[in-house]
């Protein structure tokens, strides 16, 4: 029997659980293999690696991975988004965020952002369908514990962020993943996380909408930098 024929019949018996955990796992060895320089490199490579692979993976199987739209997800969108926006315009004040981001250069003209914020929106579409698609709702069978499975993985591609921001990368995860699993849908996280992304980036080309210096003393008692 030939090594090709045996992987083939291993996959085979496969549940559809495990080949998408095994598919996430080669998906992000290949994200992280894959060299972007700016921001229109990442789009080619987010659509490919998190929107189209993962779809495809869905479609062979007869899968869904949240790509859909009914009234529990529109409510639980708009709950989500009126939940997380406070914490886009604290966060935009901090001296971290304000250094970090724009991650790709803009500015705040019409002409040039706006362009810009879509190919964020399409950045966080393909971060979604990925995490909350296939890694979250895509695995629902299991329960409620899918999750706790994106945001050990999200940790782990984003060690480059602000400490601020890594620190609250978990309990955002789990936070999107469970209106992502009650809605059945990515459509929360995807609106919440393109959005908010936009907004940052909007509010840090901007002077602070709170002033810096009331924030950090807000979060001096936090044992990272603000």
């Amino acid at each position: 029997m030939s090594v090709g024929r045996s992987v083939r019949r291993r996959v085979a018996r496969l549940s559809w659980v495990e080949r998408a955990l095994l598919a996430g796992a080669a998906l992000t060895a290949v994200w992280m293999a894959w060299d972007v320089t700016g921001l229109t490199d990442r789009l080619v490579r987010d659509v490919v690696v998190y929107i189209l692979a993962p779809l495809a993976l869905a479609a062979y199987h007869g899968r869904h991975i949240g790509y859909r739209v009914d009234r529990t997800a529109i409510r639980n969108t708009v709950l989500l988004v009126l939940f997380v926006l406070p914490f886009y315009v604290v966060g935009s004040s901090l001296p971290t965020i304000r250094a970090y981001y724009p991650m790709w250069e803009t500015s705040a003209a019409l002409g040039e952002f706006l362009p810009h914020a879509v190919a964020q929106f399409v950045v966080a579409l393909a971060a979604e369908t990925y995490y909350r698609g296939l890694l979250c709702v895509g695995v629902r069978e299991i329960g409620f514990k899918s999750v706790l499975i994106s945001p050990v993985v999200y940790a782990f591609h984003h060690l480059y962020k602000p400490p601020i921001e890594l620190a609250l990368s978990g309990p955002t995860d789990v936070l999107f993943g469970a209106v992502d699993y009650k809605s059945e849908s990515i459509l929360p996280s995807v609106v919440a996380h393109g959005a908010g992304l936009a907004l940052l980036d909007w509010l840090v080309l901007h002077p602070p909408l709170v002033p810096t210096e009331q924030v950090v003393r807000w979060l001096s008692w936090l044992p990272i930098p603000v």
